[in-house]
């Protein structure tokens, strides 16, 4: 994001409240991509390596930071990194994470990263977070669909999404860490919801870096839910990302990629009620 500080910046005391768990920070490197986080890099500490990333508290980012906190204790070390310490202070919000090195996944036709991207999906679909009902992503998918214009196949998206699985819902490349296995980072959009959800987010991710659309709906089928979900339940998704995404994010990729596996879905006739 812009306008990112950099760690001198913070205030004496947010620093000093991230050093009593920390040790001297003797070197701070900012991320070079997000755009969640008023703050964000890895920081080399007298404790060794940390990523911590935050926010002002009175900013509309503090719930995304709240978010990736109440979640991460339900997160598996080998899917996500463990958050060690949060600091609240002088009005800021900070997170601390183990440090985790790799390369952005990719994801393009013949990567070898797909298979341990695969891996990470079905991790997520094993997890049911404690008091999920609270975030819903049904819920959240209804009022949104009721700000669009209206559209007779996104409107059935919701009621198929009901669930209890973890939803991450942002499984773009930035978003997976690949070394030895791939991990998963930035948990501020999760939800909770049917199976298939994620996987069906990941076809979108495969179609914008080069996978036709019959050709990652195949990868998809690895995972039960997906494989399972009703033929209407992904038709009405995908045009429902059409429908949210096409005015906020017209013209990006990711966009493109899911107008293009929602036409496939029509193309031979309504897979919708």
């Amino acid at each position: 994001m812009s306008g990112r500080l950099e760690w001198q910046e913070l205030p004496a005391g947010v620093r000093e409240a991230v050093q009593d768990h920390t040790g001297q920070v003797v070197k701070a490197e900012s991320a070079p991509v997000g755009r969640n986080s008023a703050f964000a890099a890895s920081l080399a500490t007298a404790e060794g390596p940390v990523f911590c990333k935050g926010g002002r508290t009175d900013s509309p980012q503090a719930v995304m930071h709240r978010n990736e906190a109440a979640v991460n204790p339900y997160l598996p070390e080998d899917l996500a990194p463990r958050l060690l310490w949060h600091v609240e202070r002088d009005g800021w919000l900070l997170l601390g994470f183990d440090h985790v090195s790799g390369q952005h996944a990719d994801l393009s036709p013949g990567s070898p990263d797909l298979p341990l991207v695969a891996d990470a999906v079905k991790k997520i679909s094993r997890i049911t977070p404690q008091r999920a009902s609270r975030r819903m992503i049904a819920d959240h998918w209804e009022v949104a669909l009721a700000n669009e214009p209206a559209d007779e196949r996104a409107a059935h998206a919701p009621r198929h999404m009901r669930g209890s699985t973890l939803v991450h819902s942002d499984l773009n490349p930035l978003n997976i860490l690949v070394a030895d296995t791939a991990r998963i980072v930035d948990w501020a959009w999760w939800r909770t919801g049917a199976a298939w959800i994620d996987p069906a987010f990941a076809v979108v991710r495969l179609v914008a870096e080069g996978h036709r659309p019959a050709h990652a709906e195949e990868w998809a089928a690895q995972f039960d839910g997906f494989r399972e979900a009703p033929a209407e339940a992904l038709t009405a998704f995908a045009a429902s990302l059409v429908c949210l995404w096409g005015r906020r994010f017209a013209g990006t990729a990711a966009t493109e990629a899911a107008r293009s596996w929602a036409d496939h879905r029509t193309a031979n006739g309504p897979r919708f009620p």
